[in-house]
């Protein structure tokens, strides 16, 4: 038992008025009347306005918007990649007729070359030998390039009653002043233009003069394809380029009655060329302009391309020359859509798609620009999930690009006899995204130039490499013409 031995403890009591142990004091009122009793927590999923971060919402959209356009433009060129082969139907119509027409028609073929006598005087032979009975050639150099200008009038000693030569002393040169100068001295029905380098099959015009016929058409495309394939890491893609465009692409555009015609084994009424003043001495792709302007005043377009009468050429030999020459096919597409031919389409549906095409260097360059600063903020700057998932969206068609590519490559391959050994898939695939950027680059330097007021022409360079390729089209074996079986005009060639 334990007891208390010191004085007596006090006694307590409880009392109404003792204060409760640990009660809080009351808060004073916030600012405004509003205390936290009177703060109710957000809803499940809710977003605090005062937590948005303007940064991140307009980085979000822009990466939103790219995605978007990125993919835009890919199912676009998709969709016209494989127009061709949309239907047995349309693959049959983009061909020639395998059995032509008696000839009905008189040429006028234009070989404009500017230091170029490498390769020109084997294109002059190779034209003067068609097996078409009524066929004039003019080659045309500049009065400052006497080593061109000695290879032509040696073909034209061989072949004098096929062809002539005139001399452009325009100041500065360009090729549409080259073709406006010889245009005069025309005198077939139709006026077909050639590179200086180009490798035509013997056959081509009685099959040219056979679509005239048929269709009743103004123009007449023929097909163009580069050979060349296995020269550099980028000309395989370039090969590619021409195959799906003259395969495929250019008939989409002339059935949408607006097209941008190619450079070479292109065939206009002659009348229409006079009509129309011939082709613009400014433009820098006077080919694109003068396709244009006729789709404007509604004149019909024709394309045919069967692979044994392709005009054959060759990619760029240097990389830089690809650049310059990229450069300038993107900057006459600007100065085009500047000079609003396309305003007279009739359709509105037709000027809108016009309006796209000729902006295209514009989407490149906007690109080429922001897909590596959207690389960038992806990978450093912490943005939504779901933005970051929207970004991935073009990789989809990009991927179904790079298997159509990867089929045309092997069609190509068939059609031309020629081996595709695995590496070239390879490099088909490897170089998808440093052509990519390649295209963005040039387009960025068009766009530089013409804001600039840059206009020079930068002449592209040819080597003959398309030529050291064999001359045999699947089954098809293209015979050498010899100028003995070539029938000759009745007229004998002159010299200006």
């Amino acid at each position: 038992m334990i007891t208390h031995a010191g004085p007596p403890l006090p006694t307590v009591l409880p009392t109404d008025t003792a204060d409760p142990l640990l009660t809080p004091e009351p808060l004073a009122p916030e600012p405004g009347g509003v205390t936290n009793r009177d703060i109710v927590d957000p809803a499940p999923g809710s977003v605090d306005p005062s937590s948005v971060d303007v940064g991140t919402v307009i980085l979000s959209g822009s990466l939103i918007a790219l995605a978007i356009l990125l993919t835009a433009v890919a199912l676009t060129t998709l969709w016209w990649m494989l127009y061709a082969w949309r239907s047995s139907r349309i693959h049959r119509g983009t061909r020639f007729t395998p059995v032509p027409t008696e000839p009905a028609h008189t040429f006028t073929l234009l070989v404009p070359g500017r230091h170029e006598e490498e390769v020109m005087g084997e294109t002059l032979d190779t034209l003067a030998r068609q097996t078409h009975p009524n066929v004039q050639i003019i080659a045309i150099v500049g009065h400052d390039d006497p080593g061109t200008e000695a290879v032509v009038r040696a073909a034209a000693d061989r072949h004098p009653a096929r062809i002539e030569v005139v001399v452009d002393d325009s100041v500065p040169k360009n090729k549409p002043k080259a073709l406006n100068r010889a245009l005069p001295f025309a005198t077939g029905d139709i006026v077909g233009v050639f590179d200086a380098e180009d490798d035509v099959h013997p056959d081509l015009l009685r099959h040219i003069d056979s679509r005239f016929t048929e269709t009743g058409a103004t123009v007449v495309q023929g097909g163009v394809q580069l050979m060349n394939f296995r020269s550099s890491w980028w000309s395989l893609r370039n090969v590619l380029e021409y195959y799906f465009w003259f395969r495929s692409r250019l008939h989409f555009h002339a059935g949408s009655r607006f097209i941008p015609l190619g450079g070479n084994t292109v065939f206009v009424t002659r009348e229409a060329l006079e009509r129309n003043l011939g082709w613009d001495a400014e433009c820098l792709a006077e080919d694109c302009e003068l396709g244009v302007r006729l789709s404007s005043q509604g004149e019909k377009v024709v394309v045919a391309y069967s692979p044994e009468y392709v005009t054959r050429e060759e990619t760029p030999p240097t990389f830089r020359s690809l650049y310059k020459q990229r450069t300038r096919w993107n900057q006459g597409f600007l100065q085009v859509l500047r000079k609003g031919e396309w305003k007279k389409l009739p359709t509105r549906r037709q000027r809108m798609y016009a309006r796209y095409m000729l902006s295209m260097p514009f989407l490149q360059a906007a690109t080429g620009l922001l897909i590596p600063l959207a690389v960038i903020l992806i990978l450093f700057v912490k943005v939504p999930t779901a933005v970051a998932l929207i970004t991935f969206l073009p990789l989809a068609p990009t991927l179904l690009t790079i298997a159509v590519e990867a089929a045309g490559l092997g069609e190509f391959g068939r059609v031309f006899s020629e081996k595709v050994r695995a590496r070239d898939y390879v490099r088909l695939v490897l170089g998808t995204l440093p052509y990519q950027m390649f295209l963005a680059a040039a387009a960025i330097r068009s766009v530089w130039r013409e804001s600039r007021g840059q206009t020079g022409w930068e002449k592209t360079e040819h080597n003959n490499a398309h030529r050291t390729f064999p001359t045999t089209v699947g089954t098809l074996s293209i015979p050498a013409p010899d100028d003995a079986d070539a029938p000759e005009l009745a007229t004998t060639g002159a010299t200006r």
